[in-house]
């Protein structure tokens, strides 16, 4: 028998078992007995059978694909998210269609009511442009949605996000126990009030009244973009106006190698006299020279989590519960620009 003609009704005959049994298998429901559920398996093997995943999402009114829309694939931490994401949705059988806004707010815009939407059951949403003021477009939004990111929190959607406060607190202790004080920052906006720039800095400035290092504004260097360009002009700064540093902490890992970058070129050593801590733990970080310190975000766990509260809104029974926040725990990863 071709494989293309393999049905359920032929796993059926095979198991000896009912359709609506081997349909439960194959959905995976969760309450058959193992040795029922064993036989229509070896069953299902022995004769070759596939899903039609196409027909079946049709039968329920679904294409089985998501959305992802975030700001810049050309930024390690977002490639490196939305790998995370189509691995967790390839997990649940969905596929993932990836849009770029370029952090641009029309484009933001254009995301939540373009033309793509038609063919998703659901968006991944990761803004830049927008904030707190546009809630009000999100409470439009007719299809299931998740937030991620730390432009807009409680909004009509459900929300992960990481401990971008809690982390960046952490990232500064881990240098201010290895005996650092004149604690550089680099990828302060100025003014922001909202996102990951103000929160990593509240973390930043709570580390040091913790340890009662005072504040000093000459140390916080601003960065637009967080790309490496950005970080080795901040670094680049900081040291042509001969500011007091012995440690650097870039507010993503971009900017951190970018520092890296331009300490190796003035002959500075790191850790020696300048020790770095990033935060994301992108991949390249295990393997710059000296290899980075960073934050681990827990990007695996949002991925999953995203993809599993979006699938809950698509299909399941949470899809009518109140939405929720969802916070990714973090870690501090030790490498050797901050081992000594």
């Amino acid at each position: 028998m071709s494989e293309t003609r393999v049905t359920m009704r032929d796993v059926a005959a095979r198991a000896q078992v009912s359709l609506k049994t081997v349909s439960n298998v194959v959905n995976n429901y969760p309450y058959i007995k193992a040795s029922t559920r064993s036989r229509v398996e070896e069953a299902i093997a022995e004769l070759g059978f596939t899903v039609n995943v196409s027909a079946r999402n049709l039968r329920r009114g679904r294409s089985g694909m998501i959305g992802l829309a975030v700001p810049e694939l050309s930024l390690p931490y977002f490639a490196e998210l939305a790998d995370s994401v189509i691995r967790a949705a390839e997990a649940r059988g969905l596929t993932v269609l990836i849009e770029q806004t370029g952090a641009v707010r029309e484009r933001e815009l254009a995301v939540l009511g373009g033309e793509r939407r038609s063919f998703t059951d659901g968006l991944i949403y990761s803004p830049l442009a927008l904030g707190p003021d546009d809630v009000g477009e999100l409470s439009v939004v007719d299809y299931p949605l998740v937030l991620l990111g730390e432009r807009i929190f409680g909004g009509p959607a459900d929300h992960v996000t990481m401990s971008n406060v809690e982390a960046a607190y952490a990232a500064t202790m881990h240098l201010v126990e290895r005996g650092r004080r004149r604690i550089a920052v680099i990828g302060a906006h100025e003014g922001e009030a909202v996102g990951s720039a103000a929160l990593r800095m509240q973390g930043y400035r709570r580390a040091l009244d913790h340890a009662g290092i005072p504040f000093d504004p000459a140390l916080v260097a601003e960065a637009g973009l967080w790309h490496r360009s950005t970080g080795a002009e901040a670094m680049a700064r900081l040291l042509d106006d001969r500011v007091e540093i012995d440690a650097v902490f870039g507010l993503n890992d971009a900017l951190a190698l970018g520092a890296l970058h331009v300490l190796h070129d003035r002959r500075v050593s790191v850790p020696g006299q300048i020790a770095v801590i990033g935060f994301d733990d992108i991949d390249e970080t295990a393997y710059s020279s000296p290899t980075l310190s960073t934050v681990h975000p827990g990007r695996e766990e949002i991925a999953r989590t995203a993809v599993d509260l979006l699938l809950q809104r698509i299909e399941g029974p949470g899809k009518d519960q109140p939405f929720r926040e969802v916070i990714a725990d973090f870690s501090i990863v030790e490498r050797q620009s901050t081992a000594g």
